[in-house]
């Protein structure tokens, strides 16, 4: 997927209103700022406990809510006439069906859900995605607001992969599409040219946070080396959920002895890019954009 192609089906018409349902992280910030400067005024659905709270979200018309409220999702979206929805941003928890607040729309949402929960991430996406589109809500991909985003093929970074290192992408892409299949997770780490750590549901920084572990407990051989690979599910749905890398990623790599990481090009999205390459060449990692493999990837 190419940056031309990330902008097809940008252009909202007359009337139509963006809007976001905020997670975590900074993804959601960006977008918000993107509508901003395309001149929209996007309403922000702030989820209680994931997305930061004093940032550019909080300049927009918004509401902040818990999950527990997901059944009143498409009447909250509707008072505020939002046509066009991104959902962007890292969602920690699932919510509790215990304390599911009651609404009109939860009586037919609920058995999907609670089928949604057994399922991983991607599975319940789709169930959500499903449920706003048949209620006349169009969900459009962060990439389409802010096709920049889209991690470019090739190095970034002043250091280039060694010998080992690429033995090593190929390990940790490998595990990575083996779990994606399974949508589990989207991220590995493979050392010595074989995975050693999956993403689970912790996600990418609970991943690496587990590796820097590993390593100081001496249960990996070497004090350096490694990589992280994330690619793109296979069948995922393109409009939520793309692997996503940023100066954190970049620190908790170093952090976990790593000699880099690598992303899926075109189907990855890189947050504040330049500060990911500027802490990556002071700290001495490599980081790219993989050529993608075949198109494989759900709507």
């Amino acid at each position: 997927m190419t940056r031309t192609e990330a902008q097809q089906g940008l252009q909202l018409a007359s009337g139509a209103r963006p809007g976001i349902v905020a997670g975590g992280g900074v993804l959601p910030q960006a977008v918000a700022r993107a509508l901003k400067a395309l001149g929209s005024d996007p309403f922000v659905l702030i989820l209680e406990g994931e997305a930061e709270p004093g940032t550019v979200l909080e300049t927009c018309e918004h509401e902040t809510r818990p999950l527990e409220d997901i059944g009143k999702l498409v009447s909250i979206l509707k008072r505020h006439r939002v046509t066009h929805l991104v959902m962007a941003g890292e969602i920690r928890r699932r919510p509790k069906l215990s304390a599911i607040r009651p609404s009109l729309g939860l009586v037919t949402l609920l058995p999907s859900v609670i089928a949604g929960l057994g399922k991983g991430d991607d599975g319940l996406l789709r169930l959500i995605m499903r449920w706003l589109e048949a209620s006349g809500i169009h969900v459009v991909g962060a990439h389409q607001i802010v096709p920049e985003l889209l991690a470019m093929e090739g190095p970034w970074t002043k250091a280039w992969p060694k010998a080992a290192d690429w033995r090593d992408i190929e390990a940790g892409r490998a595990a990575a599409e083996a779990i994606g299949a399974l949508d589990i997770g989207q991220g590995a780490v493979a050392i010595g040219g074989r995975a050693i750590a999956l993403e689970g549901i912790e996600g990418t920084n609970g991943l690496l946070e587990r590796v820097r572990d590993l390593r100081g407990h001496g249960r990996l051989a070497g004090k350096r080396g490694g990589v992280l690979v994330k690619c793109l599910k296979p069948g995922q749905e393109l409009r939520a959920d793309l692997p996503t890398v940023g100066p954190t990623t970049i620190e908790l790599a170093h952090a976990a002895g790593l000699s880099g990481i690598a992303v899926e090009a075109g189907r990855s999205l890189v947050i504040d890019g330049p500060e990911l390459v500027a802490r990556a060449d002071a700290l001495g990692l490599f980081a790219l954009g993989l050529s993608a493999r075949e198109e494989r990837h759900g709507g």
